[in-house]
C-alpha cells in the first residue's frame, strides 16, 4: 500500500508543501480547483482494496460506520450510528455490497450511482438485540453473505470483520465462516489522507475558528456552560455541519481535574474556561480545544497556559515524516509531573490522535502506549495534538489543541483561532 500523499503534478493549487491549505466555501466552482468528490471516492476505495489484498482475507465485512463510508461513499444520519444496522461487504473486485436501513437502500440506488447495480440492499440485523436473534435475521444475512463469497470465488478464505455483535459472530462461525479482525487494516488504510480529505478537514476547522470568535464574544459572567454548547451547536449547523458530535465546556473549579463533559455551571468573573468542539463537515471531523479567562486573569492561569503552550510548540516543531510517536510523547510531562497518579489516569491530557472520518484514528500518541509501541509518522497523516496543565491555584487549568497536517516540509497547522497566549475574553 502506498503511504505517500498522492498529488497530481498539474494541480499546483493543491501543493500543500508550498501553499497554505485552503478552507473553501460550500460550493463547487468552475474557476478554482477544490474538493473533487469523484477523486475522493476513488482514493478511499483504492486504499481499502489495497488493504484487503494485503490481508489473508477473501473479503471484509464492515459494520463500523466510518469504514462503511470510506468504502461505499454513503452515509445516513447519526441516529443509527450505534445500532449496528448497516453493513457492507468488500470483495477484491472493488464493487462493495451495501445493506442499509429500509428505504435508504432505494435512496442510494437513485443517488449513489457509483454503487454497482444490484449492490444496494435493504438489510436488518435486529437493532442491537431489539429483534431477538431467534427470529432468524442474522441467519439469513449470513447465508446471503456466504453466497456472495462463493460467487466471488473466496468462499474458503477468512472473512475480515471490524466490529460485530456477539450473536452475529456466533452465527457466522456456526455456518462455517472463519472470522478474523481487520479493524487494524482499515485504520491503516484510512491513516493517509489525500488532498480532498485534507481540504475537508481544513474547512471543518475553519468553521470552528468562527465559532470560537462567537464564544469569545459571548463569554461573560452569568452565561452557563450549556448555553455556550447551545450557541456553538446552533452556529455549526447554520454553517453546514453534518454532525455536532460533542462539545466540552469546562469552567472554574471544574477545570482541574478535567471532567470531559459540560454542565449548567454559571461562569463567573475571573474563571478559566476551556472548550472542545467536535463536529464533522462532509464526514471529516474536528477536535479543537481553546482556553479562555473570563474578564480577568491571574498569574497562575498565565503560567499554566505558558507551560501547556511550550509542550504544544515542542511537539509541532518536532513532528514530521519519519518521526516516531515515542519522540513526541517524550516531549510531554509524565503524569506524576502534573499531579496525576499514573499514565492511565492521565490518558487524553497530553495526547495526539488521528482525525478523519472518525475522531480517533491513527496515530494515537501518548505516554501510555507510544513509548513501548511507537508508530512512524508519515506524510499525509492528519492528527490533533493536545496538552493540559493544571494551575498552581488548584482550580484552573490550561487546555490547548492544534490540528496538524504532515507535509514534506513538516507540520502545517489547520486550527487558526489565536492560542499562542492566554486569551482573556471581554477583558475588564
Amino acid at each position: 500500500m502506498t503511504d505517500k500523499l498522492e498529488l497530481q503534478p498539474e494541480i499546483a493549487a493543491l501543493d500543500f508543501d508550498n501553499r497554505m491549505i485552503p478552507a473553501h466555501g460550500h460550493m463547487g466552482v468552475d474557476f478554482e480547483q477544490r474538493v473533487d468528490f469523484d477523486r475522493l471516492r476513488g482514493y478511499r476505495l483504492a486504499r481499502s482494496i489495497l488493504s484487503l489484498e494485503a490481508s489473508e482475507c477473501g473479503a471484509f465485512l464492515l459494520f463500523d460506520f466510518y469504514n462503511i463510508r470510506y468504502t461505499t461513499q454513503t452515509w445516513i444520519g447519526g441516529a443509527l450510528g450505534d445500532k449496528m444496522s448497516r453493513y457492507a461487504l468488500l470483495t477484491r473486485d472493488g464493487k462493495p455490497h451495501l445493506w442499509d436501513f429500509g428505504s435508504a437502500a432505494k435512496h442510494h440506488r437513485l443517488f449513489s450511482p457509483w454503487l454497482e447495480e444490484g449492490h444496494s440492499h435493504a438489510g436488518m440485523m435486529g437493532l442491537r438485540g431489539a429483534i431477538n436473534p431467534d427470529v432468524g435475521l442474522m441467519r439469513d444475512a449470513v447465508k446471503t453473505i456466504k453466497g456472495l463469497l462463493a460467487d466471488a470465488g473466496v468462499a474458503n478464505m477468512p472473512v475480515g470483520v471490524d466490529l460485530v455483535e456477539p450473536a452475529f459472530l456466533f452465527e457466522m462461525q456456526a455456518q462455517g465462516l472463519v472470522v478474523v479482525d481487520i479493524q487494524q487494516s482499515m485504520l491503516d488504510a484510512r491513516a493517509i489522507k489525500n488532498v480532498d480529505e485534507i481540504m475537508l478537514l481544513s474547512q471543518a476547522a475553519a468553521m470552528v475558528d468562527g465559532v470560537y470568535q462567537d464564544i469569545a464574544n459571548a463569554l461573560q459572567p452569568g452565561i452557563r456552560e450549556n448555553e455556550i454548547v447551545a450557541l456553538a451547536s446552533k452556529r455549526l449547523y447554520e454553517m453546514g455541519s453534518e454532525q455536532v458530535e460533542a462539545i466540552n465546556a469546562v469552567s472554574g473549579e471544574r477545570c482541574n481535574p478535567h471532567p470531559h463533559n459540560f454542565t449548567d455551571r454559571i461562569i463567573r468573573p475571573g474563571d478559566q474556561a476551556f472548550f472542545d468542539i467536535i463536529h464533522s463537515f462532509n464526514g471529516y471531523r474536528t477536535c479543537y480545544y481553546r482556553t479562555f479567562s473570563v474578564g480577568s486573569s491571574t498569574p497562575a492561569q498565565h503560567s499554566a497556559y505558558a507551560r501547556a503552550r511550550e509542550w504544544m510548540d515542542a511537539a509541532i516543531d518536532t513532528v514530521r515524516d519519519g518521526v516516531g510517536t515515542d519522540q513526541i510523547a517524550k516531549l510531554w510531562p509524565k503524569a506524576t509531573d502534573i499531579g496525576i497518579a499514573n499514565e492511565m489516569e492521565a490518558f487524553g491530557l497530553q495526547f495526539g490522535h488521528g482525525l478523519g472520518l472518525g475522531l480517533h484514528e491513527r496515530p494515537i500518541i501518548s505516554r501510555l502506549n507510544s513509548l513501548t509501541h511507537p508508530v512512524e509518522i508519515k506524510e499525509g497523516m492528519v492528527f490533533a495534538l493536545e496538552t493540559y496543565c493544571p494551575a498552581s491555584d488548584g482550580i484552573s487549568a490550561a487546555r490547548i489543541e492544534e490540528e496538524v497536517v504532515i507535509t514534506r516540509s513538516g507540520a502545517q497547522v489547520l486550527t487558526k483561532f489565536p492560542a499562542q497566549e492566554l486569551f482573556v475574553a471581554n477583558k475588564y
